[in-house]
């Protein structure tokens, strides 16, 4: 991922994914966090979620950033397949929007 300027810590097991990826739950719960990082879940006012928003109800980090603040990931999304999600990542860096979320692959590393 060209885009990326911070150091990423990459989740070695299910539960330190499964820890990550519960904090998505409760940044969702305030209009401004989830405004700011783009998280969303459906149903929406405006329809599905698409990109550059992350649904949250369909995402599960494996990558985190590796210093507090830095707000950077990478999320397995499964909104267009359950048995085979793409890989999308935070972007800060190269977006007008503060925070937006893009694809590294359409399909998980492991197809």
């Amino acid at each position: 991922m060209p885009w990326f300027h911070d150091p990423l810590d990459f989740l070695g097991s299910t539960e330190q994914m499964e820890r990550e990826s519960q904090s998505l739950d409760r940044l969702i719960q305030d209009d401004e966090t989830a405004e700011l990082f783009r998280f969303a879940r459906e149903p929406s006012a405006t329809g599905p979620v698409e990109l550059p928003w992350l649904d949250v109800d369909r995402a599960f980090f494996i990558a985190v950033a590796q210093y507090a603040g830095d707000d950077t990931a990478i999320a397995l999304d499964y909104r267009k397949s359950s048995a085979d999600p793409r890989v999308n990542a935070s972007d800060v860096w190269t977006s007008s929007a503060t925070y937006t979320w893009r694809t590294v692959t359409e399909t998980s590393p492991s197809s």
